[in-house]
């Protein structure tokens, strides 16, 4: 085993060859480092010469307001759910059921507010404002397009009208037919097996939902205690109405 000063090497390990191993790992770090250093600062230096003293420094602020338009009266009519983003980039944000929009940006990007059936608006945020919170008022104008007339008729010219009108065969089995259609039994089946459409469901739904915010914060009324359901129960009692009724088909 080779042993040098105060230091321990492996079995088979010359001693002067592994210091000077040693010694040349270690001129290569600093070196290294060295280089690193001196290459940092001369990039940092060169960014500082490079920026222009004179340009405006960019600022983040955070701008609110209200989206609105005008109607037919001139009247101030706020524009829920627009949307206001930042152009050329994935940030944006939406105004609430009041037109409110508030979002955060530099003062060196454009504003784009946008809604359907309304006029794009772009807004560069100015780089002179003194205060970190601005606010305000952006107006659409609507984006009309006012398509020209276009009347379908089943012949192709309307003089063909009287020909087919004169030459129509109208008989009472039509008539007939029709009253049937529209009879009150045909009615009930319908009202009976159709199932609701969209407009119901929605009228429906609100309905529950204002007897749900009339009773908010205590118990349901309870018909029971109700006198009108009584007279109406008392007099749908007395019309038969609850007697079963004979199947005459």
């Amino acid at each position: 085993m080779w042993v040098g000063k105060g230091e321990n090497v492996k079995t088979g390990t010359n001693p002067y060859l592994y210091r000077m191993v040693q010694k040349r790992f270690f001129r290569f770090m600093a070196l290294r480092l060295i280089v690193l250093t001196i290459l940092t600062g001369w990039y940092g230096g060169h960014e500082l010469l490079a920026q222009d003293p004179n340009a405006p420094k960019v600022k983040v602020v955070q701008i609110s307001g209200k989206v609105v338009t005008k109607d037919e009266n001139d009247d101030i009519v706020l524009l829920p759910y627009a949307v206001v983003a930042v152009q050329g980039t994935n940030r944006g944000t939406l105004t609430d059921f009041s037109g409110f929009f508030s979002i955060v940006v530099r003062t060196d990007e454009t504003l784009v507010f946008s809604v359907l059936g309304y006029k794009n608006h772009y807004y560069e945020v100015p780089d002179t404002l003194t205060s970190d919170r601005y606010s305000f008022i952006q107006i659409l104008s609507k984006d009309t397009i006012l398509l020209p007339e276009a009347v379908i008729y089943p012949w192709p010219n309307p003089d063909y009208f009287v020909q087919e009108f004169l030459a129509m065969d109208v008989h009472d089995d039509l008539e007939d037919i029709a009253k049937e259609n529209l009879s009150e039994k045909a009615m009930e089946q319908l009202r009976e097996y159709l199932p609701s459409d969209g407009p119901e469901h929605v009228s429906l739904y609100m309905r529950q939902q204002s007897q749900d915010y009339y009773s908010e914060g205590q118990y349901k009324p309870q018909n029971i205690f109700n006198a009108f359901a009584w007279q109406q129960f008392i007099e749908a009692w007395k019309r038969g109405d609850f007697k079963k009724k004979k199947n005459t088909d």
